[in-house]
């Protein structure tokens, strides 16, 4: 087996190295709401899936776009009125170059949104046709910034 104490001595000199700071939900939110790629993670039927979206921020809710009856809609559909589908989404932002950056986790429900609801500024990257609108509604938000010393 491996010298494991060189190891936890290097880790320890890094880690005094780096400044990590937790944030709270006004910055998180401030952090995310220029909309951009996040990942949204979910156990889907075939086992974790992780998918990047572009994704809008609109009324406190993340908003994106994807195909009707794709993978994504079978599996984020729970068959019970009523009943959420719980998910995480996530954004973060690295600038390699001064080893700094930041990463914000939102908890919460997923839910088709219906017409009357959809706001008109959220556009798809990808290609293809993308008419399903799907709007998270946050029940926690984390994040936090990490910045070399």
């Amino acid at each position: 087996m491996a010298n494991t104490g060189a190891l936890d001595r290097f880790l320890a000199q890094q880690a005094a190295h780096v400044s990590l700071h937790e944030l709270d939900e006004v910055e998180c939110m401030r952090l995310i709401s220029p909309g951009g790629v996040g990942r949204i993670a979910f156990a889907g039927f075939g086992g974790p899936v992780v998918l990047p979206v572009n994704y809008k921020v609109h009324d406190g809710a993340v908003i994106f776009r994807t195909r009707s009856g794709g993978a994504m809609d079978q599996d984020l559909r729970t068959g019970l009125e009523g009943v959420d589908f719980k998910i995480a989404f996530e954004v973060d932002h690295v600038d390699e170059a001064s080893r700094q950056g930041w990463s914000v986790l939102v908890q919460g429900s997923i839910h088709h949104l219906p017409e009357d609801e959809r706001p008109t500024d959220v556009e798809p990257w990808a290609g293809g046709e993308r008419d399903l609108f799907v709007r998270i509604r946050p029940q926690q938000i984390t994040g936090r910034r990490v910045a070399a010393l």
